[in-house]
C-alpha cells in the first residue's frame, strides 16, 4: 500500500537572498517548539543554542551532542518542513552568515575576541581550552546585568536557599552551596530523589529561594522542584545552557551560560564561573560582615 505524503507546512524562513521579512531559523524553531516531541525538543535547544556548530556539524554529531540520535535529527527536520538535515543545516548556515555579517559590520566578531589563542593546527587539549575560553566570554556579553543583582538581591534576602541539581549539575550545586555557606547563609541541595532530598523539597516555602541548575534536557526532579516553588509561591532562578528549557520558563529569575565544546561532554567552564562571580556579588554587599563570618566560619 502506498503510503501517502504528508503535509508540508509553509515554512517561513529566509530565503536564499536573506531578505528580512522572514523568520530566522531560530525564531521559527522557537514558535514551534511546543510542538515538538520530547526528543524533537532537545534537538531544537541544541540548535537554537549552538547555532555556529549546528551549521556545520553532520547528522550524527548534532544528535550525540543533543544525546539523541540522527534519526530524531531528520524527523525534527522533517516536522519543520524541510525534506531533511541538509536543508535545515542550510538555513542554519544561512542565519550563521547573517548573524556574522552584522557584527562584523558594528565593529565587533560574532564569535569574541578575533585574536586566535592557539595556532591553527591545534591539538585536542588546545581546542577544548580555546572552547572554554570562547564560552566564558560569550556568556560574560550575554549575561544580564539585571538578572544578575536580581539573583544576588534574591540570595541574601531569602531565609534559605535550595539549590536543585543532578548528575553533573550535583557538583555545582554542591559547590554553589559551600560557597554561600562559607558566608553563613542557610543552603540546601537537592541532588537524587532520595528520602532526604524530598523531605527538602517539602520544606519548600515562600521565605525559600529554589535554583534549578541545567544542562540539555532538566532532570524530573528539577523540574518538580521549580514547580513545587512556583505553587507554593517561592522564588525561584535558573542556570542553565538551554534558553528554551523548562526549567528557565519556571523562573522568575533566568541566567544562560554557553556550553559549546569540541569534547564528547558538554563543556561547564562558564557555569563555574557564573557561581563564582554570584557568590562574589553575595559577598560584596556586606564585605566586613562577611569576613567575619568566614572567619568564624573557618574556627568551627
Amino acid at each position: 500500500m502506498k503510503r501517502s505524503a504528508t503535509k508540508t507546512p509553509e515554512a517561513p524562513l529566509a530565503p536564499a537572498n536573506g531578505t528580512s521579512e522572514h523568520q530566522s531559523l531560530s525564531k521559527y524553531i522557537q514558535a514551534r517548539f511546543e510542538e515538538c516531541s520530547r526528543s524533537q525538543k532537545d534537538v531544537a535547544q541544541y540548535i537554537v543554542d549552538h547555532l555556529d556548530e549546528a551549521a556545520f556539524q553532520t547528522a550524527e554529531e548534532l544528535a550525540r551532542r543533543a544525546n539523541t540520535s540522527s534519526s530524531t535529527v531528520v524527523r525534527f527536520s522533517q516536522a519543520l518542513g524541510f525534506e531533511g538535515f541538509p536543508e535545515l543545516q542550510a538555513a542554519a548556515r544561512e542565519e550563521y552568515r547573517r548573524v556574522n555579517a552584522k557584527a562584523a559590520k558594528e565593529g565587533a566578531p560574532a564569535g569574541g575576541s578575533s585574536t586566535p589563542l592557539f595556532s591553527l593546527d591545534q591539538n585536542e587539549f588546545e581546542a577544548a581550552l580555546a572552547a572554554d575560553h570562547l564560552n566564558i566570554e560569550e556568556t560574560a556579553r550575554k549575561v544580564s546585568r539585571s538578572s544578575v543583582e536580581a539573583l544576588i538581591e534574591a540570595i541574601i534576602s531569602a531565609e534559605k536557599v535550595l539549590v536543585a541539581g543532578t548528575d553533573q549539575m550535583a557538583f555545582f550545586a554542591s559547590y554553589l552551596r559551600h560557597l554561600l555557606m562559607l558566608l553563613d547563609l542557610r543552603v540546601d541541595v537537592v541532588a537524587s530523589p532520595s528520602q532526604e532530598a524530598l523531605s527538602r523539597l517539602g520544606r519548600i516555602d515562600t521565605s525559600t529561594l529554589v535554583i534549578g541548575l541545567s544542562a540539555g534536557r532538566p532532570h524530573p526532579l528539577v523540574v518538580r522542584a521549580m514547580k513545587l516553588a512556583r505553587h507554593r509561591q517561592a522564588r525561584t532562578a535558573a542556570i542553565t545552557d538551554a534558553t528554551l528549557s523548562e526549567v528557565a520558563k519556571l523562573a522568575q529569575i533566568k541566567l544562560y551560560y554557553s556550553s559549546n565544546s569540541p569534547a564528547y561532554v558538554r563543556s561547564h567552564s562558564a557555569l563555574l564561573s557564573i557561581i563564582q562571580a554570584l557568590a562574589y556579588g553575595v559577598y560584596a554587599q556586606d564585605t566586613a560582615q562577611y569576613d567575619d563570618r568566614i572567619k568564624a566560619f573557618r574556627l568551627k
